[in-house]
């Protein structure tokens, strides 16, 4: 077993870390009707994300001016006067951020691991959420276990979410090797236990082990609630370096001669098409999916997607 104090820094995340993100929560919003036109979310996600949703209040004579959409028919028909339907915007939307910290995510190649940034833009999420006076609680999701925070309108369960992401972001460098787990599948089979309709639902994960029944997990959650995905990726995973490499699991080795011009290809080749076919099935579901890599700052890339 690896001692965490062997590996170089900035490969864990620690809670000042998470606890600074506060900060630039700010500028950049998860709600469609915050967005423009032609922003990241117009176009063929715009209506996916709904944003607050409208609560009916009561029906009342028709004021010229009002929306001839809103007038309630049956009313009408029955007092011979015509009404209209008021209606109120939703006060809350309560969110839900899963967290992937398996060990896949434990890669990095330049600046930060996979793991780090996911935890970064989920403490920055969980921020935004907290000051817009909504609910927000958290799931952390390993090969060992899933991690719940339901969610609460309070920060101290905000501190609660993300000293359980630097709890398990900590035990990575334990680093059992064995077989990756259905770890993704499991975490949504759970999240159709808590979520029931009009939530915010933000899944950050590079995806690796995502299947048919994530699929169908994801496509039934999104049916009534906004979800969005956020895909953490290391440029190292297109483009390896131009060298002889040497990988290995702990119990095998793989060299790779990455010097080749048609290997490079190769690998750029495989990711694209991987990346290609995952957005192609979220796409048909209408989930929306954003990009975030581990060499840029967090901050400045959720506000350039969200701004």
């Amino acid at each position: 077993m690896k001692k965490e104090s062997t590996y170089p820094k900035d490969i864990f995340v620690h809670l000042p870390d998470l606890l600074r993100m506060e900060g630039y929560a700010r500028g950049f919003s998860f709600l469609a009707k915050k967005q423009k036109v032609r922003s990241v979310l117009g176009g063929k996600h715009a209506s996916k994300l709904r944003g607050r949703g409208m609560d009916f209040e009561e029906v009342r004579n028709y004021v010229p001016g009002d929306d001839i959409r809103n007038i309630d028919w049956k009313v009408t028909a029955r007092t011979q006067v015509t009404h209209s339907k008021v209606f109120s915007e939703e006060k809350e939307k309560p969110a839900l951020i899963i967290v992937d910290q398996s060990r896949s995510m434990f890669f990095g190649s330049q600046v930060k691991t996979k793991s780090v940034v996911a935890a970064e833009v989920a403490a920055l999420a969980a921020f935004k959420i907290q000051k817009e006076g909504d609910r927000v609680g958290g799931m952390v999701y390993t090969e060992e276990g899933i991690d719940v925070v339901l969610p609460k309108r309070n920060k101290k369960n905000t501190l609660l979410f993300l000293e359980r992401m630097v709890y398990h972001n900590h035990k990575l460098a334990e680093g059992k090797v064995g077989e990756r787990q259905e770890t993704l599948s499991e975490a949504m089979r759970k999240v159709k236990n808590i979520v029931t309709h009009d939530y915010l639902v933000i899944v950050i994960s590079d995806f690796k082990d995502y299947s048919d029944r994530v699929i169908k997990y994801l496509s039934g959650l999104a049916q009534h609630n906004d979800l969005l995905l956020v895909k953490v990726s290391d440029p190292f995973e297109r483009d390896i370096p131009k060298e002889k490499m040497i990988f290995g699991d702990g119990t095998k080795q793989l060299a790779i001669q990455g010097h080749k011009k048609q290997v490079q290809q190769k690998f750029q080749e495989g990711f694209d098409a991987g990346l290609k076919d995952f957005e192609a099935k979220m796409l048909k579901h209408r989930i929306p999916v954003f990009h975030v890599n581990t060499v840029d700052q967090v901050d400045e890339q959720i506000k350039n997607l969200f701004r």
